[in-house]
């Protein structure tokens, strides 16, 4: 069983090697990706595999006994029945990564309980990187400077913005968003919309039941241990280690109160 006192040290150790997989993702797609279809009909690069192979290597070697459950190596067949176990998405946001665009992500997560409770989110064509060890312990390293993350906005009061996986979301979601006052609405890729929010750059995120997840967790853990407030959209807490890993519907503010 992992120590909660040793999380900081394992991140830490993590933090370059998520560099190093960020520079090798971003080379990989300058020179032309390598691309195959899943059994899923889901792609997957040359990119995705090598960063999938370092991130895990490097965990394997931090956290012997902990099982990592990685979205290129998963068997979609065999249930999850564990509490405490990684999740790791290599790159999220594949086709934006084959398309060529800059929001694609590295994502690994501790999950302790069901709970993600420290992570690495990493965004290399922004040259960003966020991590998280702990409740009120989340960073992001931006051109070598490291700022602690708290949710606080970086708006006008009078603005209310969303992230949306879509450009156009659906009916229920809408209504929900205009019940917070939104009026802006960004369609993002990626668990990057978990760190936005966190920086305080938008507001909210909401969906319905969408994705797995190794999508969510590593934002997830950015996000809330930054300050932000994060449930389903009837407002029951979101657990991980579900049999069929797949997400919940999800409702993330950045604050109780948007508009300051």
């Amino acid at each position: 069983m992992i120590d909660k006192l040793n999380l900081k040290e394992i991140i830490f150790q993590l933090i370059p090697v998520f560099k190093e997989a960020g520079s090798i993702a971003s080379e990989l797609q300058k020179k032309g990706l390598e691309i195959k279809t899943k059994e899923d009909l889901s792609p997957v690069t040359n990119g995705d595999l090598k960063v999938n192979e370092l991130i895990t290597a490097a965990i394997l070697k931090l956290t012997p006994g902990t099982k990592i459950i990685s979205e290129e190596t998963v068997d979609l067949k065999e249930k999850n029945f564990e509490k405490n176990f990684w999740l790791i998405d290599p790159i999220d946001g594949t086709k934006e990564y084959i398309a060529g665009k800059d929001e694609y992500t590295l994502n690994a997560a501790l999950i302790l309980n069901k709970k993600p409770v420290a992570s690495l989110v990493g965004v290399p064509n922004k040259n960003r990187l966020f991590y998280t060890f702990g409740m009120n312990e989340s960073y992001l390293i931006e051109n070598d400077v490291t700022i602690k993350l708290s949710c606080s906005k970086k708006n006008k009061n009078n603005q209310i913005k969303a992230v949306s996986s879509v450009h156009v979301p659906s009916a229920m979601i809408l209504n929900k968003l205009k019940s917070f006052g939104v009026n802006s609405i960004v369609k993002m890729s990626s668990s990057y919309k978990f760190c936005v929010v966190a920086t305080g750059e938008f507001d909210i995120y909401a969906a319905r039941e969408r994705a797995n997840e190794w999508d969510y967790a590593a934002g997830h853990a950015i996000a809330q241990n930054a300050g932000a407030i994060i449930t389903t959209l009837n407002g029951e807490p979101i657990v991980y280690g579900k049999e069929d890993y797949k997400n919940q519907s999800l409702l993330l503010l950045r604050s109780k109160q948007l508009d300051a």
